[in-house]
């Protein structure tokens, strides 16, 4: 299994994001990244992502028999990615990172349009 903590719910990823999803981990499930709050404390931060591990060993518990592959795929506010991978890490969970090239187009406007192509993915 593999379960999407990001902003980028996988009903939107690429078709050959979630081919390599599929083939890798047999099923994915979202998770919605918390929206954080740039004011937020480290504190907050702290119980925040100790919020989110217990959620995902939770989901993890339920699929503990299953015969394939479990990571966590993680994206997002720096700081709640680097705490909530550090206490999967510490207990054996794979986590994951998209790679992609990432195209920028300039609008006579001042807007920017990113495009990002998936390439993978990456182990922290």
């Amino acid at each position: 299994m593999l379960i999407n903590v990001s902003n980028h719910p996988s009903q939107y990823w690429p078709e050959n994001q979630m081919e390599l999803a599929i083939s890798q981990f047999s099923t994915l499930i979202d998770l919605p990244f918390p929206a954080i709050d740039p004011r937020s404390t480290e504190g907050v931060i702290d119980l925040l992502a100790s919020d989110y591990f217990t959620k995902i060993m939770a989901i993890l518990d339920e699929c503990a028999n299953e015969p394939y592959a479990h990571a966590i795929h993680i994206q997002g506010e720096y700081t709640f990615v680097f705490r909530l991978v550090t206490l999967l890490k510490a207990s054996g969970i794979r986590c994951i990172a998209s790679t992609s090239n990432r195209n920028v187009e300039y609008q006579e406007s001042g807007d920017k349009i990113v495009k990002f192509d998936f390439i993978g993915f990456r182990d922290y």
